[in-house]
């Protein structure tokens, strides 16, 4: 996207009175940004209110001095950051199938990766969220839960909130993995980290993995910008696993947008005496899945996929064609994506369902070999 470009965008992302829904619908009456700001306001008052079209006729306060600033922040790092507008090829799938896409997402991290880590994400992308108060035993489980996924070849998607947010990240973090261990949905611009308690984490996170946000340069941590993030967080991934939470929480929006988005929620149990266990216990009255391992996670998403129709090899009596790439020495991830033709995402899928089946073994170091089984 070059500069011109980038400066309909921001315009159209902070033009007032102009919501993503009136956004959305103009481009798809006009094209591109470009195309919208070039009707007059005559044209534009046919699709939206005459103050809205006065409003897209005039620029916003701001603009040119968020333009600069946006340009000098993709600039100064271009290999870690970029701005990826809706219907751009690098825009991830799995958000244009939620009600409201975001217009423009910010990145920073491993954008290199980023069609891995779009298809990671929908195929095993598993939001950890919960309570930003929660219990020892909570941060911990988050923590152990979300490590033993990304060793498994899952994508553990959080908010980089305090409590079970930055447990999950930090989970992610401690496991070996040559893809994108974690992704952190914000609610501020990429210029600022909140809490600033995570600034070291975030740091982190942009180095194994992203930081992803809707928000322009230079927005505070505003309350109604949470909620908004959360919508992202579960329309990014594959399932939501809530692991501690009380009954009036954000974590219960992340699963109530998940399951209008049509994905599974897992809820960890705890102590019926424990304020922060009660969401969950909620959430599994109400069908959630009960899960005590990560295992049980696991082995959601290897069901998810059979009954999906997925092409990744599942456990059966017969060997599963993808042990043709796999022999008795051990071979890393990379060495299998060369040999099968498949992307890493699918790879660490495979492996996982016949670790689980007993067909692979899996290696310190993240290398695999077969069984003695087969």
């Amino acid at each position: 996207m070059d500069s011109t470009e980038l400066l309909h965008w921001l315009r159209l992302l902070t033009t007032p009175t102009v919501g993503r829904v009136t956004a959305r619908l103009l481009l798809r009456e006009f094209g591109m940004p470009a195309d919208v700001f070039a009707q007059t306001s005559a044209v534009l008052s046919s699709f939206v209110s005459a103050p809205q079209a006065q409003a897209l006729s005039a620029i916003p306060k701001g603009l040119e001095t968020l333009h600069a600033k946006t340009l000098d922040w993709l600039e100064e790092d271009p290999l870690q950051r970029a701005a990826i507008p809706l219907g751009h090829p690098l825009y991830p799938s799995s958000l244009l199938g939620i009600a409201d896409p975001p217009l423009l997402l910010f990145v920073q991290g491993q954008i290199q990766a980023l069609p891995t880590a779009w298809d990671l994400c929908s195929s095993r992308g598993i939001a950890v969220v919960g309570s930003r108060n929660p219990t020892p035993q909570g941060s911990a489980t988050a923590r152990a839960f979300s490590q033993s996924l990304a060793e498994h070849g899952c994508c553990i998607v959080s908010g980089l909130a305090l409590g079970i947010d930055g447990a999950a990240h930090e989970g992610a973090l401690f496991a070996y993995t040559p893809s994108i261990a974690t992704i952190a949905v914000v609610g501020t611009g990429l210029d600022r980290v909140y809490p600033k308690a995570h600034h070291n984490l975030a740091h982190r996170i942009a180095e194994h993995g992203l930081l992803i946000s809707e928000f322009p340069l230079g927005t505070p941590p505003h309350s109604s910008n949470f909620p908004l993030r959360n919508r992202i967080i579960a329309g990014l991934t594959k399932s939501t696993l809530v692991v501690e939470a009380a009954v009036q929480s954000g974590s219960l929006i992340t699963a109530q947008l998940a399951l209008e988005q049509g994905k599974d929620v897992l809820a960890i149990p705890g102590s019926i005496h424990s304020p922060q266990s009660k969401g969950c216990h909620w959430l599994i009255k109400q069908g959630a899945k009960l899960v005590e391992t990560a295992q049980d996670v696991l082995e959601e998403l290897a069901e998810q996929s059979v009954s999906m129709g997925s092409t990744i090899c599942t456990p059966s009596n017969d060997a599963p064609p993808f042990l043709v790439h796999l022999g008795f020495e051990p071979s890393s991830i990379d060495e299998l994506v060369a040999r099968s033709g498949m992307n890493a995402s699918h790879v660490q899928a495979a492996l996982t369902e016949m670790e689980l089946d007993g067909l692979v073994e899996r290696l310190p170091g993240g290398m695999y070999l077969r069984s003695g089984k087969n």
